[in-house]
C-alpha cells in the first residue's frame, strides 16, 4: 500500500528499504550482485522477504571510494530497475546524478535517494521538482574519497540538524514538494563512531524538523567496531560486515521505536521483525497515554 498523496509506502510501521549494490566495490556486498540477473533476483528476494522499497545503486559510496562516470553508473542500474519495476516492485534509485536519476525514473523507479542531498549535482533539485517524486536528502559533507576528513563537529546533532534543514529549505525553495522529502542523518558519512551513536541517540531531534527520517546503519563499520571479533584466531579488529546483522537488527528496533519513517538494510527478515515489535510498543504507549488522558 502507498500513501495516496505522496506515493510513499505506508505499511503502518517503520518502512523497510532493502539494498541492492550493483557494484564491484561496495563495502558489504560489492560484486555479489554486479551481474544484472543476480541483482534482479536479489531484488525479488528482498521483496518476497518483506521489503517495502528496493534501493538500487550503481556507485559505491563507501569511505575512500572513487567515482565512476554517469554512463557506467546508468548502465549498471537501469536494466535492474526496469525488471524490478516491471515485476511490481517499489524501486528507489540511489544516485547523486540528475541524469542517472532522470533515466531511472523513466525506467520505473519511483523514488530518488540522493546521498548528497542535492549538493553533488545542482540539476538534481530541479529534476525532482519537475518529476514530483519522493526524494531522500542525506546529510553529506563531500565525496567518499575525502569525506572522513570532514568529520569534525562541535555538536554533531545540532550541526546535522542544521545542515539537513538547510538542504530541506533549498529543495523546497527549488520547487520540491515538502511532503515528498525524507531526511537521512547519513550515518558513516563524514562521521566517526561517536558521531553515529550520538545521532542514533537523538533521532527525535532530527525528527523534530518535521519530516520523515530514514536511518541507514546496516552493517556499517561502527557496528563492527562495537562488536569486535573475539576468540581464537582473531585479532580483535572490527567484526566482518556479514557478522554485523544482529547489531543491524538492534539498530532497526531502536530507530523504529524512536519514530523513524524507515530503515535501509541489507537483509530484511530480522529488521522486519524488529520494526514490527517497535510498532507494537509504540502503539501500546499511545494506548496508555490515551487511557490516562481519559481518566
Amino acid at each position: 500500500m502507498s500513501h495516496p498523496a505522496t506515493d510513499l509506502p505506508s505499511p503502518g510501521r517503520c518502512v523497510i528499504m532493502g539494498v541492492i549494490n550493483v557494484t564491484p566495490d561496495s563495502f558489504s556486498d560489492g560484486g555479489r550482485y554486479f551481474d544484472r540477473s543476480a541483482a534482479v533476483e536479489r531484488g525479488l528476494e528482498l521483496v518476497r522477504s518483506g521489503a517495502d522499497i528496493v534501493d538500487v545503486g550503481g556507485e559505491s559510496t563507501r569511505p575512500g571510494a572513487g567515482r565512476i562516470d554517469a554512463a557506467e553508473e546508468a548502465s549498471r542500474v537501469l536494466p535492474v530497475i526496469r525488471e524490478l519495476a516491471a515485476a511490481g516492485g517499489y524501486v528507489s534509485v540511489d544516485t547523486m546524478r540528475a541524469e542517472v536519476a532522470a533515466a531511472a525514473l523513466e525506467a520505473g523507479a519511483r523514488m530518488v535517494n540522493d546521498v548528497s542531498g542535492g549538493l553533488a549535482d545542482p540539476a538534481m533539485i530541479p529534476l525532482i521538482a519537475q518529476a514530483g517524486r519522493p526524494y531522500v536528502i542525506m546529510h553529506w559533507r563531500g565525496h567518499s574519497a575525502t569525506m572522513q576528513d570532514k568529520a569534525r563537529y562541535a555538536d554533531v546533532v545540532a550541526e546535522v540538524c542544521d545542515e539537513l534543514g538547510q538542504r530541506y529549505q533549498a529543495a523546497a525553495e527549488g520547487g520540491v514538494d515538502p511532503e515528498l522529502i525524507i531526511l537521512d542523518p547519513g550515518l558513516g558519512f563524514a562521521k566517526l563512531p561517536r558521531h553515529n551513536w550520538a545521532l542514533l541517540a537523538n533521532l527525535d531531534r532530527i525528527a523534530s524538523i518535521g519530516l520523515p527520517v530514514l536511518v541507514g546503519a546496516s552493517r556499517k563499520r561502527f557496528l563492527g567496531e562495537l562488536i569486535a571479533s573475539a576468540g581464537a584466531g582473531t585479532d580483535g579488529g572490527p567484526r566482518p560486515d556479514t557478522g554485523r546483522e544482529y547489531a543491524t537488527v538492534a539498530v532497526s528496533a531502536i530507530a523504529a521505536l524512536a519514530g523513524a519513517w524507515g530503515v535501509r538494510v541489507h537483509e530484511v527478515p530480522g529488521s522486519l521483525d524488529a520494526v514490527k515489535v517497535a510498532a507494537s510498543v509504540r502503539a501500546a504507549r499511545a494506548g496508555h497515554v490515551a487511557e490516562a488522558a481519559g481518566r
